[in-house]
């Protein structure tokens, strides 16, 4: 199992980009697909029609996501995303750990590609 840890530098206030993490119509915008997301903890999230899913665990409003990331019959993933104002705008942190190793390429390459780049291109503008 491997660790994620990257800090990413988005020109958005943290409160916009924790929207765009927590609120499903902006998750749609940037997925492109219907999002089920809620901010209750204990109840289940998904993107990408279930190609990303699993139990919300914890929010602190405009600061802090952890979730629990399903990956078939393996141990949870749990990622924590914390948002730290930054200059520039937020400092997005990523940290997700327990991830199976022969899918840390693929995580590790959507977190850059698929979703942090999407939040950017949407928050951006």
């Amino acid at each position: 199992m491997k660790q994620y840890k990257k800090h990413f530098i988005i020109q958005a206030s943290p409160q916009d980009v924790y929207a765009a993490l927590t609120n499903p119509d902006i998750i749609s915008l940037w997925t492109g697909e219907k999002a089920i997301m809620s901010t209750t903890p204990g109840s289940e999230f998904e993107w990408w029609e279930g190609d990303i899913c699993g139990t919300n665990i914890e929010f602190e409003q405009d600061k802090k996501i952890v979730q629990e990331w399903y990956f078939g019959e393996e141990e949870p993933s749990i990622v924590t995303i914390k948002t730290h104002t930054d200059k520039k705008g937020t400092d997005l942190e990523i940290n997700q750990t327990n991830i199976p190793d022969d899918a840390f390429e693929n995580i590790s390459e959507g977190w850059n590609d698929a979703i942090v780049s999407a939040i950017k291109d949407l928050l951006e503008e």
